[in-house]
């Protein structure tokens, strides 16, 4: 038997089969557990208010109300639930549509389905999950300006960070320690005025260009 605490799932997507195949999936988890599936974002909303589970993945686009209107509902009804959006575009404007809203991840349709069930476990950790898509349109966006409050090692770690990288896999990157790394983040968060790991990387990708 797993020591690992149960993960309770709520599951929101307008197309059948991909509502089954992603309930299929997780019931083959032995502590992730599938509380709810909705059809459309009405739907989803009351699964939530009446569950409040760990976490909800939900399509971008379903009726009624779409993944991010449903998003900014679930903050208030459920602030401690996280949210990974679900979708088939990966165009930089979806990438920075989901992540201004303050979502915890994002999944792609096309990536692998074990993917899921690992970003699902990471946010739980208290990562953002994005996708190599959103990692590769990360690293062309523009240079941050010569007037910014951050110092070049910091903009390499807030880099890092908006890529989805652990503390650890910074530390690693960077050939610090992991410590050195929580420092930096510090820094980084007085310097910004956030307060976590998803605000800091709003500010990486909505900063002005040089």
């Amino acid at each position: 038997m797993s020591n690992t605490a149960p993960i309770s799932v709520v599951l929101a997507d307008n197309h059948a089969l991909v509502l089954e195949g992603l309930r299929s999936l997780f019931s083959a988890e032995e502590n992730i557990h599938v509380l709810a599936t909705a059809s459309d974002g009405e739907r989803l909303l009351d699964a939530v208010g009446r569950f409040h589970p760990d976490v909800v993945i939900t399509d971008l686009q379903m009726e009624y109300l779409d993944g991010l209107g449903c998003l900014a509902q679930i903050r208030q009804i459920c602030p401690q639930t996280r949210v990974l959006i679900l979708t088939a575009y990966t165009d930089g404007q979806t990438m920075q549509s989901v992540l201004r809203s303050g979502a915890d991840g994002l999944l792609l349709k096309t990536d692998p389905p074990e993917q899921a069930v690992q970003a699902v476990r990471q946010v739980m950790a208290g990562q953002l999950v994005f996708p190599a898509a959103a990692r590769r349109w990360l690293h062309q966006a523009p240079a941050p300006t010569p007037a910014t409050v951050l110092s070049e090692r910091e903009l390499e770690v807030l880099e890092l960070l908006a890529a989805g990288k652990s503390n650890a896999q910074i530390a690693k990157q960077l050939h610090v320690s992991v410590n050195t790394v929580k420092f930096h983040l510090q820094k980084i968060y007085q310097a910004l005025d956030v307060s976590n790991r998803t605000e800091a990387t709003r500010w990486y990708l909505e900063r002005p260009s040089p």
